[in-house]
């Protein structure tokens, strides 16, 4: 079940336009790419595990050693299938920049990148700024047509479902003890998404959120913003 905040005219207006974006054809001059972060708790094995047998499963030790924290970005193209996951040490706007640059470069050829991302205090072309100084942070701030999920609205970002994805088949109950493990584990995972071409097919569009949530179109104030 959803947990939505109250419906008011900011929450709508950003609601109908990320539902908007989703509901665009394919252009790949124009790709559509959701952008998200997942913290991760690093852990290792006090003692080796076990490995499986015939007629026996692999055990782990039930000890394990605390080896800090990392986070992983994790953006997708839904409807292309492509997959992009980027292992950081933390999801401070310096990191942010760096994911943005490389997403930039992906797409060379695109008229604009629409991305839709939750308007957390570093997703902002100010984390650019500070690290690549003003001129190159809007040469690549300007690649991309920004689509900001309302507040409490994470729910409208594909990304929490590549997160999800990730979450399950990359990481499962496995401890990663480390930043370089996480790195190698995320590339393995994010060629197979890429070599399988898997795409998310999103259903909830802006007919659906006028029915669930009692509105109407054009009964809300559009941001000027």
């Amino acid at each position: 079940m959803w947990c939505v905040a109250d419906l008011n005219d900011d929450y709508i207006d950003k609601m109908e336009d990320v539902l908007e974006t989703y509901e665009r054809p394919y252009d790949a001059a124009q790709p559509v790419v959701c952008l998200d972060e997942k913290p991760i708790t690093l852990h290792a094995d006090v003692r080796p595990a076990s490995p499986a047998k015939p007629g026996r499963e692999a055990r782990q030790d039930s000890e394990y050693e605390r080896c800090g924290t990392a986070n992983v970005f994790c953006a997708v193209e839904p409807k292309a299938g492509r997959h992009f996951t980027f292992p950081t040490t933390d999801r401070s706007g310096f990191q942010f920049a760096q994911v943005l640059f490389h997403l930039a470069l992906q797409y060379p050829k695109a008229e604009t990148i629409h991305l839709v991302m939750d308007n957390l205090s570093s997703h902002h072309q100010k984390s650019l700024t500070d690290l690549y100084g003003k001129e190159m942070a809007s040469e690549v701030w300007n690649c991309f047509t920004v689509h900001y999920t309302p507040k409490h609205g994470s729910w409208l970002n594909q990304a929490e479902i590549e997160i999800g994805m990730f979450a399950r088949q990359c990481l499962g109950k496995r401890r990663i003890p480390d930043l370089k493990t996480l790195r190698r584990e995320a590339r393995a995972w994010n060629r197979q998404m890429n070599r399988n071409r898997v795409k998310i097919n999103w259903k909830f569009d802006r007919k659906a959120a006028r029915r669930k949530f009692g509105y109407k179109a054009n009964s809300f104030k559009r941001s000027q913003y």
